[in-house]
């Protein structure tokens, strides 16, 4: 295999990964005078924001994905390449892919993070991350197999374990999912499944922390808490988790639940690149930048998004890894190499905090959008709008409106589908004679 990327007299800039980092700065160098070269292993944009409906049947994959060639069909200079990123080697300019060798001019990292199990092994093997498009169908799969098979559960002690969910992590993702299983014992699941009585569900959301929803304010703190319980979530606060064997999850306050699924959003950690040194990484391994997001060790390798380290002053431990530090830091990226084209000075990154929201439920949201703090129907109406004009490409857009606007009147879904891959089938043992068998038949033969 080769990547056959086209030589050309112009600059090469290798980005690795189509987040939103990655993606941002790819739209952003067209027209520029660099051959842009994005690396991902998919072939397609992930929205992570809403991976968590992915998981519970509110949404299709393919309404919150989008395929990269179809962006930069137009774009003459803009090569893809679909492979895995191996390591770089910074003293001959190239990166090892799957397809081999590619050489760089400027090499971009935004490659995001990966789910950080803090060294818990039970918990790494048994439990369910949700980082990507295929994680969140494998754990809507796990859901909905659970409900099927609850049906028909032999003991108190399995019905138990197939119905209680376990979320780890109380961030957005964890309030959010947390609160959409909520829902869904009381308004789907119920009709879909009446042999199951699902007041013995239960929905418990841990968090280390002594709050949820960490980074913002008490009162969005507090309400998002109210919201939970009163939709009848259990939350425990000011505990983790210290093991889970697939069937009982273990506090460090020593108690246990028992549960088939756990849930994992409870932290990220930066990729990890072969090929660094270790004083190119920092904190949770993400890569030290300069306000100009190079490499502090390596002037000609950028890193913008969840693998990046660039400190402020307000973010002396670096920016949150969320999608708009990324898409910022892509923007003035793209503005320093177009002035690097044209021997001008670069513009160092600062970062713009446009505001935190999490939605709980129906008409249940929190959010801190320019000094403003708002809760209730008007918080959950602007959460909706803020991402259903960030998903990418109209179609998308129309079509989680509709999915939307459809759960939204009826209080269902009509996604539950248990669509797990097909494995391939064992080869069938050969009938008849093989050479072996005539060659052994043919000494046997002559031996008489």
């Amino acid at each position: 295999m080769i990547p056959n990327i086209p030589e050309t007299r112009l600059k090469r800039v290798v980005i690795v990964g189509a987040g939103f980092g990655g993606l941002e700065l790819a739209q952003q160098l067209e027209g520029l005078p660099f051959q842009v070269v994005l690396i991902d292993k998919n072939n397609y944009h992930q929205f992570q924001p809403l991976f968590y409906q992915v998981a519970t049947a509110g949404l299709e994959p393919s309404s919150i994905s989008f395929p990269l060639r179809r962006v930069f069909r137009d774009n003459p200079n803009f090569v893809l390449r679909i492979t895995e990123f191996y390591e770089v080697e910074p003293e001959t300019r190239i990166i090892r892919t799957g397809l081999g060798p590619i050489s760089y001019d400027y090499l971009v990292f935004a490659m995001g993070a990966d789910t950080n199990y803090f060294g818990l092994k039970g918990v790494a093997e048994n439990a369910i991350p949700m980082k990507s498009v295929s994680e969140a169908l494998a754990l809507r799969n796990t859901l909905l197999q659970n409900f099927e098979d609850a049906i028909t559960a032999d003991t108190d002690d399995e019905l138990e374990g197939l119905l209680n969910v376990v979320v780890a992590g109380g961030g957005p993702t964890g309030v959010e999912i947390s609160g959409t299983l909520a829902e869904m014992r009381k308004t789907v699941l119920p009709k879909d499944h009446p042999e199951i009585d699902f007041g013995q569900m239960h929905v418990t959301i841990v968090e280390a922390g002594p709050n949820l929803l960490g980074p913002m304010a008490p009162a969005s703190q507090q309400k998002s808490r109210e919201f939970l319980e009163e939709m009848g979530v259990t939350v425990r606060t000011g505990t983790q988790v210290k093991d889970y064997d697939g069937r009982h999850v273990t506090f460090s306050d020593g108690t246990k639940i028992r549960s088939n699924t756990l849930i994992w959003a409870a932290g990220v950690k930066a990729i990890d690149i072969k090929g660094l040194p270790a004083e190119a990484k920092g904190r949770g391994g993400r890569l030290l930048t300069d306000p100009y997001n190079r490499l502090r060790s390596h002037p000609d390798i950028y890193a913008i998004g969840d693998i990046a380290l660039t400190t402020e002053e307000k973010y002396p431990d670096g920016h949150p890894q969320v999608a708009q530090p990324a898409i910022q830091m892509a923007r003035n990226l793209a503005r320093n190499f177009k002035a690097m084209a044209k021997g001008k000075v670069l513009k160092p990154f600062r970062y713009k905090d446009l505001g935190s929201m999490a939605t709980i439920g129906k008409n249940k949201a929190v959010a801190e959008i320019a000094g403003f703090k708002f809760q209730g129907f008007f918080a959950w109406a602007v959460w909706m709008f803020v991402h259903l004009i960030s998903i990418f490409g109209v179609r998308n857009r129309v079509s989680v409106f509709f999915t939307w606007a459809w759960s939204y009147i009826t209080s269902d879904q009509n996604l539950r589908l248990i669509l797990s891959p097909k494995k391939p089938a064992k080869p069938k043992e050969r009938t008849g004679f093989s050479f072996e068998a005539i060659s052994k038949a043919a000494r046997k033969a002559e031996s008489v």
